[in-house]
């Protein structure tokens, strides 16, 4: 209103004795992104994982979730798939096995959601650790978990020259097996 008096659309009007408006104020905001939060600079720092599912078709195991590890720094992924949600304990064992012993790196921290996966139960002391962060005790990997309602936080996203094969292995991905074909 303001800038159509200024550009003499409307005639001159005293906008002094205008009630403020609380709620068109509040439909105005507008979401503060947060600052970003800090990244991994070596593989296995950080590791996401979140468990996906139940699915209404199951695959051909008839398996109906999967777990999906994501390391931060490389975005190199894993997905596993599972039967039952407390399969996914036995999964991170595998998975810990495996690129432990590929890289010769231990793997520091795991961030996931809180989902019931990670814990266990409630009752009246509070959620009781379940055999997942367990399991993360016992191998002295730290625990971390994003904020309610910001999945985002539990996904690696930056850019980097490089694809995550090559900075997984340190060796660029040979093409040579691929030839053009078609017309």
């Amino acid at each position: 209103m303001e800038r159509l008096v200024k550009n003499e659309i409307l005639p001159y009007l005293d906008f002094a004795y205008l009630n403020i408006c609380v709620d068109c104020i509040k439909g105005k905001q507008t979401k503060h992104t947060k600052k970003e939060a800090t990244r991994s600079t070596q593989l296995l720092e950080i590791v996401h994982t979140n468990i996906c599912g139940p699915f209404g078709i199951s695959s051909f195991n008839k398996e109906i979730y999967f777990i999906t590890f994501i390391d931060d720094y490389s975005c190199y992924g894993y997905v596993y798939l599972l039967h039952e949600k407390y399969h996914a304990v036995d999964v991170l064992q595998i998975y810990l096995s495996e690129v432990e012993r590929q890289l010769d790196k231990k793997v520091k921290v795991v961030k996931s959601d809180k989902g019931r996966e990670y814990y266990k139960r409630y009752d009246e002391i509070g959620q009781h650790l379940g055999p997942f962060t367990k399991l993360l005790q016992k191998h002295g990997i730290f625990a971390q978990y994003t904020m309610l309602g910001t999945p985002q936080q539990n996904v690696p996203s930056k850019a980097i020259p490089k694809t995550p094969f090559e900075l997984w292995t340190g060796r660029t991905h040979s093409l040579r097996h691929l030839h053009v074909w078609g017309c």
